[in-house]
């Protein structure tokens, strides 16, 4: 006769399914001040200590109830989720929840804060190299006002411990590379790459989250309502037990990850309506250009015709733009003299974009042996990006009363 099953940990969270978005408000009656979130893959040797160490420190800052900490393994080959609960045991504050058929770091930290009870969500890595009396720091921020609190490597009492020079070129490198793509988020902080973190829930209640790799705080940022931003120095510490899951893919992600982010923030409706008047232009600059140079027309110089040509379907290209591609923030400008502001600002961008059309051409075709045509379409795409963006924030810029602020994943921002 076998024996009787044994009944699930009362510590075992079934795993939030369906969209990345965390709930307005968590499912508890009053909730928890703090849901730390400890994504896990094969650190059976690692959770024990950090949770004991957690909890000494929260236990003195929240009391035994006024906080958790949510596990959230990837179904670890070293059973870490089975070492978790058998810790629950002594740690009532922790809960875990075993993920199958799903992986990832940022995923997991999702998942976590889907289930958390907490108004403050955190996260923090299970490996030790995140000091976790930095946890108490990073709550005490939150509760001082702050909607954002991060610890930091490159603050005040923060830095890495024994990493090669090439490890820091390559942290560096993908920091300036975030930067230069996407300023307004990563320029926020002094760490993006960080891992480390709290925030308050209604940061990102209802907003649906697409996170690539591990960088999760670049999405939270990217796509959250974050207002005040506090840091936290810490001392990045070498993992004692265990492997690192450090390897080039990370990196690949994080290039796809602020590819996408960057991608939110176009304005995907103006820009295809900028594209089909750029394609009015094309069709008055060839007509006139036939017209003015042809023998069997006016038979001008080609220089004169070219020139004469260029200005009209620019002129062209700026009244549609002005009524219809930008026309809502044209409204807002009302006269001849802004609009004649707006209409050498264009003359301008796009006299600058026809110069790197040519720059771009004659580097993809000379240098690079390119194809003629596809180097000249490359560089027309290039070009129209640039005359879009610039004339944005440029031509069209509304120097008004501001606006609130939307988060990065609207449709249509400013």
């Amino acid at each position: 006769m076998s024996a009787d099953p044994q009944p699930p940990s009362p510590a075992l969270v079934p795993t939030p399914v369906g969209p990345l978005v965390v709930p307005d408000a968590p499912p508890a009656t009053p909730p928890l001040q703090l849901s730390l979130v400890i994504p896990t893959y094969n650190e059976s040797k690692n959770v024990g200590e950090l949770v004991a160490r957690l909890c000494e420190l929260l236990d003195r800052q929240l009391g035994r109830g006024g906080y958790e900490l949510i596990v959230v393994d990837d179904d670890s080959a070293d059973k870490t989720w089975e070492v978790a609960l058998a810790v629950a045991v002594q740690y009532p504050p922790l809960r875990v929840i075993r993920r199958v058929g799903e992986r990832g770091l940022s995923t997991a930290v999702i998942r976590g804060w889907q289930a958390a009870r907490g108004e403050i969500l955190a996260v923090i890595d299970a490996d030790l190299q995140h000091p976790p009396e930095v946890a108490a720091d990073l709550c005490k921020r939150i509760l001082a006002g702050a909607d954002l609190a991060v610890a930091s490597r490159n603050v005040d009492g923060g830095g890495v411990s024994n990493w090669s020079a090439t490890r820091r070129a390559l942290s560096r490198g993908a920091q300036l590379l975030g930067l230069l793509m996407l300023p307004g988020v990563l320029g926020r902080v002094s760490d993006p790459m960080s891992g480390y973190f709290a925030l308050r829930r209604r940061v990102i209640a209802g907003v649906p989250l697409s996170p690539l790799g591990y960088k999760i705080l670049i999405e939270v940022i990217g796509r959250g309502r974050v207002g005040t931003v506090a840091e936290v120095g810490y001392v990045f510490r070498e993992r004692a037990l265990g492997e690192s899951k450090v390897t080039w893919r990370l990196y690949v992600e994080y290039l796809r990850h602020l590819v996408r982010l960057r991608l939110a923030k176009v304005p995907l409706g103006r820009l295809v309506r900028f594209a089909l008047v750029g394609m009015t232009g094309l069709a008055v600059d060839m007509g006139l250009l036939y017209l003015f140079s042809d023998p069997s027309s006016l038979g001008w110089g080609l220089t004169r015709s070219k020139l004469l040509s260029a200005e009209a379907a620019i002129v062209n290209n700026f009244l549609w733009n002005d009524l219809w591609t930008f026309g809502d923030l044209a409204a807002r400008q009302r006269g001849w003299r802004h609009r004649f502001r707006r209409l050498l600002k264009f003359n301008v961008i796009c006299g600058i974009g026809l110069a790197m059309n040519v720059v771009l051409l004659n580097l993809m075709f000379n240098l690079l042996h390119m194809n003629r045509y596809l180097a000249n379409l490359v560089a027309i795409g290039v070009v129209t990006l640039w005359n879009f963006w610039v004339n944005l924030k440029l031509s069209w810029r509304y120097t008004g009363a501001p606006e609130a602020a939307a988060p990065l994943g609207s449709i249509e921002p400013g």
